[in-house]
């Protein structure tokens, strides 16, 4: 089944672009970044930033706003049954060169997991004037790391 990112997500001076691979289901049929109750995203951030977690959307995205986080996707669409990152295929990438070049104030691009660098990595070349940095899933799928885990590994963003 084919499957679209979303638009991303742009505080006007990014500092750091978080890159995704492809939203899963949830995300797609809410029309909502990171979605599933499960994934840690939310969770990791607001802890991180020390704010009170919130399953408010809007609230979401004013906290990347507020730290000058950029959010989107590897992928602009492929073909995946379900929601595992696995399952990606016939990708068609977003055009992050595009908008890495659009907001020079980015200095950090990091890796929501092993798929979207290794998606990155196949359709780009890595600039040198940029930091890559590749932090564990927060997907329920990566259940191997507890929150406290992945909170020790995102702590970098607060660069």
């Amino acid at each position: 089944m084919l499957k679209q990112s979303f638009a991303p997500i742009i505080p006007n001076q990014p500092r750091i672009l978080i890159l995704g691979s492809l939203p899963g289901d949830l995300s797609i049929a809410k029309d909502q970044y990171y979605a599933h109750p499960q994934n840690r995203f939310w969770k990791v951030l607001f802890a991180l930033f020390e704010q009170e977690f919130t399953s408010d959307y809007s609230e979401r995205i004013k906290l990347l706003h507020q730290q000058q986080i950029a959010l989107w996707d590897v992928c602009a669409s492929a073909i995946r049954p379900g929601s595992m990152d696995t399952d990606i295929s016939e990708v068609i990438p977003n055009t992050i060169p595009q908008l890495l070049a659009e907001k020079p104030a980015i200095s950090n691009v990091i890796f929501n997991g092993q798929k979207a660098q290794k998606l990155f990595e196949k359709y780009f070349k890595k600039q040198e004037n940029l930091n890559y940095i590749t932090l564990p899933s927060t997907s329920p799928a990566n259940a191997q790391f507890s929150i406290e885990k992945l909170l020790q590994h995102w702590e970098i963003i607060k660069i």
